[in-house]
């Protein structure tokens, strides 16, 4: 495990915000570390980087206790927590430039950084006029400067439009599968987490509901096929009688448990070649909310 902590709880006063947690994050992972706002995610990045203080717990990295070995282990860790700080009235290239002479580093870094998170053509343009995608790539290239192991990152698609998500979900695949670094990151979206993390941790009111890889967290949180027909009660009786399960029936909508793109399709031609007129159909994830409920109503069971 590149990260494991057992036991750890902290308190900002009387309000306890990390509840006896015990993350385990394999090497070579992107563990997507997944709550609400508010649910404990920051304070236990912030732990994780040694910037609070561990009141109880304990926290290793790279088989090493932190609290003992701290320089050595952030020397090994890059990361972005919430937005980047960066000079706005530097460029790209220049910002990258400076954080390599402080860290005594070979100026042929800086062009890798840029080649990397695709800044090239941006590079000497003043940071402060990137978009916001733009900063966060730059961000997270002055934390891979130094070459690290492990990356944490810190909401780092939150406030971004579709193309940036898009920028930053690609980036964090390829560091780990061309470049063999280890990422955790928090968010708040389910959906986003799902497509790039291959283990998940579910955090809320600083407690862990939920730990394993990303197939273990579909057999909880299974995506439906949402249909928008006419005629939804006629169309929701045709597919029962076809042998198609109808888990919900809304207005001008069916939910239907996902289970392949095939059999979606399936579903699909039946409905038309049958004379139903289908507006829509497409996969739909539940929200954090349901997915909470979920799991919270298994572990009782």
């Amino acid at each position: 495990m590149v990260i494991k902590t057992e036991g750890l709880s902290f308190n900002f006063g009387n309000q306890q915000v990390v509840k006896a947690l015990s993350l385990n994050v394999p090497e070579g992972s992107i563990y997507g570390f997944l709550g609400p706002n508010g649910a404990g995610k920051t304070t236990t990045i912030k732990l994780l980087l040694n910037l609070l203080k561990i009141q109880e717990g304990s926290i290793s990295v790279f088989g090493e206790d932190l609290q003992h070995n701290r320089i050595n282990i952030l020397s090994q860790i890059g990361s972005l927590i919430e937005q980047p700080a960066l000079y706005a009235h530097l460029s790209g290239r220049e910002n990258l430039l400076n954080r390599a002479m402080l860290l005594q580093l070979p100026r042929k870094r800086v062009d890798e950084m840029l080649h990397l998170v695709q800044l090239e053509e941006a590079a000497d343009k003043k940071a402060g006029k990137y978009s916001l995608g733009m900063k966060q790539r730059l961000g997270i290239a002055l934390a891979l400067l130094p070459d690290p192991r492990l990356l944490i990152l810190d909401e780092p698609t939150n406030g971004l439009d579709p193309n940036g998500i898009i920028e930053i979900r690609e980036l964090m695949i390829k560091l780990v599968s061309e470049h063999k670094k280890t990422v955790f990151v928090s968010s708040h979206m389910l959906s986003e987490v799902e497509k790039m993390a291959t283990h998940v941790g579910i955090i809320n009111h600083g407690e862990l509901l939920f730990q394993g890889d990303v197939k273990d967290l579909e057999s909880i949180s299974q995506p439906m096929i949402q249909v928008e027909v006419a005629n939804t009660d006629v169309a929701a009786q045709f597919l029962s009688q076809s042998g198609t399960i109808v888990a919900d029936i809304k207005k001008d909508i069916l939910l239907i448990p996902y289970t392949s793109q095939a059999a979606m399709a399936e579903t699909n031609r039946l409905l038309v070649q049958n004379g139903h007129t289908v507006y829509s159909i497409h996969k739909v994830h539940k929200d954090l909310e349901k997915l909470f409920l979920s799991i919270t109503q298994k572990a009782q069971a």
